[in-house]
């Protein structure tokens, strides 16, 4: 007991003496001063006294599935921000190979007594996942947002970014540079946001009368080496990728081909995450709001954990081309 109040003492920046009048239910504390003690001890691990876990912490579980890719750390600083500014503390939770699933961390998250819950990335945007995980989400009816094209039957708040104009962005970019032979390199055929993309990218193309080639694969830089090796082998022009990370694998083997980025094969990314305007070449990329994606989410979830009613559709952010050095006119020629 006496190491548990000097370190949330510490934490706080309260003597033992506070930590201790809060914890007993004692009068004598300011309101602001017993939240920060209880939400310390949650941070800490220290379970809270049994008269006081019937409260929420103001704690929210931010649940990523990787922190490789820029976009997420970029995604966690704005909800991270906007929830300070709100009065809650985001509990970070990121899934690791052979580590802590998706079902794990909502387990912990439910101990901790969390305000609420944001995804980003999840488990969710993927058909055949198991989202049992999710389903008592619903039943505790603990107020969750999620972040990105999700399946049908979940029915959380969600906000994401359009993905369909985002493809359309992209068609239309190499389409008036010339190209006539496009690859599309996207994640696997059960994810929801390449599903989306996917269908308006072919729509896109059959319109124009051009030829499209897709690839799927696993969002990563050697999954996007691998599949896009087999797209410059196919002939094509211009490649439209699913994130940066998989567009920093097609430039990688487009030059392992013996070919050269924009000269040969344009490509084109999507996130616009951090330092792509200083790879070479500068990528040309879609970029998703993600302060506003961000900020939406943590207004829905504020929202739900007041007792508030929030919008069950889909809230669709629309995107922004962002034109740099990795495309230009269509000159190699089609196979």
């Amino acid at each position: 007991m006496t190491r548990r109040l000097a370190e949330v003492a510490k934490k706080v920046g309260v003597s033992e003496a506070t930590v201790s009048r809060v914890l007993n239910g004692k009068p004598g504390v300011s309101e602001a001063t017993r939240v920060a003690v209880l939400t310390a001890l949650d941070v800490l691990g220290y379970e809270r006294p049994t008269q006081l876990r019937g409260e929420r912490a103001r704690l929210v579980g931010l649940v990523l599935p990787e922190l490789q890719n820029p976009i997420f750390p970029a995604f966690a600083e704005v909800v991270g921000g906007a929830l300070a500014q709100q009065g809650f503390t985001s509990v970070l939770c990121t899934r690791t190979v052979g580590g802590f699933s998706e079902a794990d961390y909502i387990d912990l998250l439910l101990q901790q007594q969390v305000s609420g819950v944001v995804f980003a990335g999840g488990l969710y945007a993927q058909a055949d996942a198991s989202h049992a995980h999710y389903e008592r989400l619903l039943e505790r009816r603990l107020p969750t947002v999620l972040v990105n094209a999700a399946v049908e039957h979940l029915g959380f708040p969600q906000v994401s970014c359009d993905d369909g104009v985002a493809a359309a962005m992209a068609f239309g970019h190499l389409d008036s540079l010339g190209h006539r032979k496009l690859g599309l390199l996207i994640g696997p055929a059960d994810h929801i946001p390449s599903r989306r993309k996917e269908a308006a990218f072919t729509a896109a193309v059959g319109k124009a009368g051009h030829e499209v080639v897709t690839e799927r694969t696993m969002f990563t830089l050697e999954g996007g080496h691998a599949a896009a090796s087999r797209l410059v082998r196919a002939g094509v022009t211009g490649i439209v990728c699913a994130s940066d990370v998989l567009a920093l694998g097609a430039i990688r083997a487009v030059r392992r081909a013996g070919l050269t980025v924009p000269g040969d094969v344009s490509v084109i990314g999507y996130d616009d995450s951090a330092l792509m305007n200083c790879i070479d070449p500068p990528l040309t990329t879609v970029r998703q709001p993600i302060e506003a994606l961000g900020r939406a989410a943590v207004d829905l979830l504020v929202a739900q954990i007041g007792k508030a009613a929030v919008p069950t559709d889909e809230l669709l952010f629309e995107p922004e081309l962002v034109v740099r050095s990795s495309t230009g006119p269509a000159r190699r020629k089609e196979k």
